[in-house]
């Protein structure tokens, strides 16, 4: 058995993965080298950021199952994966704290007028400037998977009415006032003062935020995009901020990575802008490998792994607990 692995591993790392699995050889393929890997790979763990052979793979039918160190599961859910007998896990809620602090910073950056506060620090300005409270406001949260659920408990320390949409709408948490099935969006759109982004990249997700949606928010809201760059309509994005709909928009992700120097969103005053880092994190690839010894112990036992993909979703589904 052949195991291919692509994020930032140490040595440590592959020797744990080694110590469940003795008889595997284990492959650190790297960037660099994962696309060649793979054509021979029974278990594949990582994220590959460069163009991947995908239909090769399953014509060869060899991969088995994929193992994701990320909870986005675009960069591997081809159609070709998505129609083959590939199972697929994801690292979905794993790293819920750090993209919790990430959509911290951001919102609260904008609330507390930072953008203003450190241009002016470059020119010595001491001068007060208005700012914001979160205290007391609607906070509405599109997609409460893992990190939706954690952003969701740390926003209530602000004493913040909570509004959820999700597609299983599930064991509503104490501090959600409201969790409501995806349809509903736009009344969960029209009563919140901040709008945070946490849901998966699909087909039915794509630009689920556009021009009509941006008109369904309240006036002088807040946005937060801590999903994917392309659940969003950009263009739609810039227009509201130049239109004066949002007071502000904090985004961890663009349409197009690296966002294109061109536009108009580097130099909007009230945007704060940070270059898809909401996952990382001083412990992100060891939680990763543990996640995966732990599945590959499960995998060699013959028990699907946890966060089990539904491929046509895209993500993990949420069961019921009662």
């Amino acid at each position: 058995m052949k195991i291919a692995l692509c994020y930032q591993t140490q040595p440590e790392f592959v020797e744990a993965i080694q110590q469940v699995a003795p008889d595997a050889e284990v492959i650190d393929a790297g960037q660099e080298g994962i696309a060649e890997a793979i054509l021979d790979a029974d278990i594949f763990c990582g994220h590959a950021k460069v163009p991947m052979p995908w239909a090769e793979v399953v014509q060869k039918g060899k991969l088995k199952w994929i193992q994701s160190s990320a909870a986005g599961m675009d960069h591997c859910l081809v159609p070709e994966v998505i129609a083959s007998d590939i199972i697929v896990s994801s690292a979905s809620g794993l790293f819920a704290n750090q993209v919790a602090e990430q959509t911290c910073s951001l919102l609260l950056g904008l609330i507390r007028s930072l953008p203003v506060f450190f241009r002016a620090q470059t020119v010595k300005d001491y001068t007060r400037r208005p700012t914001h409270d979160l205290h007391g406001k609607t906070v509405g949260i599109v997609g409460l998977g893992g990190n939706g659920r954690r952003i969701a408990e740390i926003m209530s320390a602000f004493r913040t009415r909570i509004l959820a949409t999700d597609l299983f709408p599930y064991d509503c948490p104490p501090h959600v006032e409201q969790l409501w099935p995806a349809d509903r969006l736009d009344d969960l759109l029209a009563q919140s003062d901040v709008v945070i982004l946490t849901l998966p990249l699909n087909a039915s997700t794509y630009h689920i935020i556009d021009e009509g949606r941006f008109a369904a928010m309240k006036q002088d809201a807040w946005f937060i995009n801590v999903a994917r760059g392309q659940v969003v309509k950009e263009s739609a994005l810039v227009e509201a901020l130049q239109s004066k709909k949002l007071l502000g928009a904090g985004v961890d992700v663009a349409e197009i990575e690296p966002l294109p120097a061109e536009s108009p969103l580097w130099t909007m005053e009230n945007v704060i802008i940070s270059p898809h880092v909401g996952a990382q994190g001083a412990t992100r690839n060891a939680d990763a490998t543990q996640l995966f010894c732990t599945n590959l112990r499960r995998y060699l036992n013959g028990e699907p792994p946890i966060n089990l993909v539904d491929k046509q979703l895209g993500f993990p589904v949420r069961k019921p607990t009662t």
